[in-house]
């Protein structure tokens, strides 16, 4: 039987404000949106906390055996800067100011995304699609709205008409905003007397003469509004009605709220069961900005190049730090609570490390089935990493107590207990041994010099076919020799 089957996760919706059953759509199939990263900038610490509570999540997914289609999107055009319709796109504008074609930016910075992504041990998507990949997709979906009369044209651009959607659905189910009270509240801008209503959002912008991103369509030359690429690849690659849409809390409003307004407008329903939302994290207090230098990259913390930290710290002990908090809470970022994370997680590391030295006995005087189901219950109340790692502590404890001799486990036991440690820490937490993998590193090179002396000595004896044989295969395995005075190095 599929694990999914024995427990009984709850998310916390923020389109009700309540923790929920969850209840996938097609049984035993979880389908999940999360909004992805505008790659006109090195991502910073903010969107890896982001991008690691929805990695978590989809582990989490796995270890319960769903199959699970997880689509996380890369938008390459669209952004406005402020987040507004007017002005320039973020990634036309950087490249304007780096005299680059926009795809040189795109290129640029996303591979800076998955690199940094790919060092703190991510799981990649089922799907990355992009904004740029989807145009055609989009402007269908604009031709649908403006059949309905929700959307217009005006001036080769086009807009989603707020007020006369709101006659017939609610605009602000996600983020509790009343319409009247948004209008009441909102000034007529410069350059917004295209739109009938100020809260009217576009869905296609007409490109100035000296905008270098645009498109041709039914309208004018142009290019996306940024709400609409995540409607139309959601929808593409997971129906117009699924399960889990997610992204940072920033996006709540208006972005996510805009996604519900296009879904319902071109289908008549609700796209998404289960909104869920990842909250900020600060620096020392204070929110990140680069224009305070209140700010680290994620490469700063890694490199110990930067003037915040006292050392560098790893990828693990990092996300480890990242997981101490629920993914819905405010996490303040400093030297000291890092220093204290970095001392917690190699408590459990060596503690996991520790397990393979205990014995078994005949019986247990610890309860390793109701720890287990404790891991669960933190998991399955929200993916409450804070609540499942202080589970994991209270393994650590076992752990140091059998050491001792002071408990005992039986075999069944000691071989649940150290499949679920396992399970939890790397599985589902994905942190990484960073001992193991010293000495792995170790041996690998241990190895390698070994094959090297093989080679130079087959070298002395004049047998050249062996000593090019050994090189040619380590270049094929992509470990690369390089002769010198000083004798013969590797790569990898």
């Amino acid at each position: 039987m599929p694990l999914y089957t024995s427990q009984s996760l709850k998310i916390y919706n923020s389109l009700s404000g309540e923790k929920e059953s969850f209840n996938p759509i097609h049984e035993g199939n979880v389908g999940m949106y999360v909004c992805g990263p505008t790659v006109y900038s090195n991502v910073h610490l903010g969107n890896v906390r982001t991008f690691m509570s929805f990695d978590v999540i989809f582990r989490y997914f796995l270890h319960l055996d769903y199959k699970v289609r997880y689509v996380r999107n890369i938008t390459d055009v669209g952004h406005i800067v402020d987040d507004v319709d007017e002005g320039e796109d973020k990634i036309a504008k950087k490249a304007r100011l780096e005299q680059l074609e926009p795809m040189e930016v795109v290129q640029r910075y996303t591979v800076d995304f998955h690199e940094i992504l790919k060092a703190f041990n991510f799981l990649p998507p089922s799907i990355e699609p992009t904004a740029t990949g989807h145009i055609i997709e989009q402007i269908e979906i604009i031709k649908k709205i403006i059949d309905t009369g929700i959307g217009y044209e005006a001036n080769g651009s086009v807009y989603f008409d707020v007020v006369k959607y709101n006659e017939t659905n609610n605009y602000g189910v996600l983020s509790g905003r009343n319409i009247e009270d948004m209008l009441a509240n909102t000034r007529d801008l410069d350059g917004q007397s295209d739109k009938r209503n100020p809260q009217d959002f576009a869905l296609w912008k007409k490109a100035e003469p000296q905008h270098i991103m645009r498109w041709p369509s039914p309208w004018s030359d142009g290019f996306p509004g940024w709400h609409l690429e995540c409607t139309a690849m959601s929808t593409k690659y997971l129906g117009n009605h699924f399960d889990i849409h997610g992204g940072g809390m920033d996006l709540k409003f208006p972005h996510h709220e805009c996604e519900i307004a296009q879904n319902e407008a071109c289908t008549g329903q609700s796209p998404v069961n289960y909104w869920m939302h990842a909250n900020m994290l600060t620096l020392n207090g204070k929110k990140m900005a680069k224009s305070t230098g209140n700010n680290i990259l994620p490469g700063e913390i890694l490199s110990g190049d930067n003037n915040i930290l006292s050392k560098a710290f790893s990828a693990s002990v990092t996300r480890f730090f990242m997981l101490q908090a629920h993914y819905r809470s405010i996490l303040d970022f400093s030297d000291d609570a890092i220093v204290a994370a970095e001392k917690g997680y190699k408590r459990l590391m060596e503690a996991v490390d520790a397990l393979s030295g205990i014995s078994a006995s005949h019986t247990s005087s610890i309860d390793i089935a109701s720890w287990k189901q404790l891991c669960y219950d933190a998991m399955n109340d929200d993916f409450n990493t804070p609540i499942l790692i202080a589970q994991l502590f209270e393994a650590v404890r076992y752990v140091n107590l059998l050491k001792e001799g002071k408990e005992t486990i039986s075999e069944g036991d000691l071989k649940t207990f150290t499949t679920a440690i396992n399970a939890f820490v790397f599985d589902v937490l994905g942190l990484s041994d960073e001992k193991a993998a010293d000495s792995n590193n170790d041996k690998l090179d241990g190895v390698i010099n070994m094959l090297i002396g093989m080679r130079n000595q087959a070298r002395a004896d004049k047998n050249f076919a062996l000593s090019d044989q050994i090189r040619d295969q380590l270049i094929g395995l992509g470990i690369q020799l390089k002769d010198g005075k000083e004798g013969t190095s590797f790569s990898l």
